[in-house]
């Protein structure tokens, strides 16, 4: 046969195989919606709607955290700073409350009996609280249990320091200075650390809670961004200028980036008042005070020992020129005075310089009195009843300062709840105004989407 008309052969025993089809372009079949309107119209939508959710979940969750980091400040740091600063207060005025008492020779007066046992109660009370709000492995835990184990034993010695004194015996001093040792050496430094921090604490949640929103404001923006491309984009393709649902996301957007900004300034704002009107002050003054209280302790002493006080003189000039300067205008009195954010404070603070140059004079008359053989004389111009006694002008000063640490402790929780009424309901608002962004959105764009279907 010609080979025209011929046809392939096949081999005997087997079966022609049709070609295998070519495999599909996935790739192809994917990105196809995408070339036309519609497809990319509904991928944009898509992604706004995708980046108005984060912005709103993520903006949502770190206002609310804010706002507890602002309640810790108060509720939790704040009162745990003031309770550290109110134990080592009373610690303070307890030893030097005991050196005075002491100095009666027999039973003491009883105001300062009460002041004793008030300080020891509000120091069991301070003592409860910070032990409350410090867990057992933070900072302060150690310090904590060296009071709670200590500060019996200081009460206990006191107790025997008394009981020897009514009975006139010499053997009371002893035990008062080794309980006044106890109270410097273990107590006060444990209560110094404690106090210490306590108000680092303080500092890091205020400083936490002051935190700009970095990843909720960026995502706002970058969404923000998006709508606008998003409009220019549809100008172009259906020259049409505006769009209002699109506007309308824009414009809630817009708030919602205007809201959490301001509010977070605010917030950080009064967060910084609360420092540096408030809680800062505190803390310098409250430094003056016990160093005012640790000087009226060995004010006492030095007469208890009975000419062998010297080193409680000694200290007494090293504590007094810390809290006073060496021409009693300086020290930590003199920065108070300097810091002061308002006529009170500065009030105040002068009243106590004042005091302090008055106290010190009043001690040089005591030194001589004790000096020249005089000492029931200078036990009298220490603890008497007159009104230029040691004692007397001691209590103005700690009244004064005690004044002004009340004032600047109100400022700080004044700013430190005004920081949190500046977050108050802009929860509410991110979640009402990301539905506002979600809704504008979704509507204008479907229209567009409509118009090519």
């Amino acid at each position: 046969m010609g080979s025209h008309g011929s046809a392939v052969a096949v081999p005997p025993g087997r079966l022609a195989v049709p070609s295998p089809p070519r495999p599909p372009d996935l790739l192809r079949r994917m990105t196809t919606p995408l070339r036309r309107t519609p497809g990319r119209f509904t991928a944009i939508l898509a992604g706004v709607v995708v980046l108005g959710l984060l912005t709103g979940v993520v903006a949502f969750v770190g206002v609310r955290q804010r706002a507890d980091l602002v309640r810790g400040v108060t509720a939790r740091s704040g009162e745990l700073a003031v309770a550290a600063q109110s134990l080592y207060r009373a610690l303070s005025d307890a030893d030097a409350t005991a050196a005075s008492a002491f100095l009666s020779n027999g039973l003491e007066p009883p105001a300062l009996r009460d002041r004793y046992q008030r300080d020891l109660a509000d120091a069991a009370s301070a003592l409860t609280v910070v032990s409350a709000a410090i867990s057992d492995d933070s900072r302060g835990a150690a310090a904590v249990a060296r009071i709670t184990a200590r500060l019996p034993v200081y009460s206990g010695l006191v107790e025997t320091a008394r009981t020897y004194n009514r009975q006139g015996l010499p053997l009371g001093v002893a035990y008062l200075q080794e309980a006044s040792g106890l109270m410097r050496d273990e107590l006060l430094p444990a209560a110094q650390e404690l106090y210490g921090t306590a108000s680092t604490e303080l500092d890091e949640a205020r400083d936490r809670a002051a935190g700009f929103p970095w990843v909720a404001v960026l995502l706002a923006v970058l969404t923000l961004a998006a709508l606008v491309l998003t409009q220019v984009h549809l100008t172009r393709r259906t020259n049409r200028l505006l769009n209002v649902g699109l506007l309308v996301g824009t414009g809630a957007t817009i708030l919602l980036v205007a809201w959490l900004t301001g509010s977070a300034l605010v917030a950080a704002g009064n967060l910084r008042d609360s420092r540096d009107e408030g809680s800062a002050q505190v803390n310098l003054l409250a430094e003056a005070r016990i160093a005012g209280l640790q000087a009226r302790a060995d004010e006492a002493l030095t007469l208890v020992a009975r000419g062998n006080g010297t080193a409680f003189e000694e200290n007494y000039g090293v504590v007094m020129e810390q809290l006073a300067g060496a021409d009693g205008s300086g020290g930590l009195l003199a920065r108070a005075r300097e810091a002061a954010p308002d006529d009170t404070t500065r009030q105040a603070v002068e009243a106590a310089i004042a005091r302090s140059k008055e106290w010190s004079a009043a001690h040089r008359n005591v030194r001589t009195l004790d000096d020249s053989g005089e000492y029931a004389k200078a036990v009298a111009a220490t603890v008497g009843t007159g009104e230029q006694t040691t004692a007397a002008i001691f209590n103005q000063f700690d009244e004064a300062l005690a004044l002004a640490i009340t004032h600047n402790g109100d400022r700080f929780e004044r700013e430190a709840v005004s920081a949190g009424r500046a977050l108050t309901g802009v929860d509410i608002g991110i979640v009402g105004l990301s539905l506002v962004l979600l809704v504008g959105a979704a509507v204008g764009m479907q229209r567009r989407i409509v118009e090519y279907r």
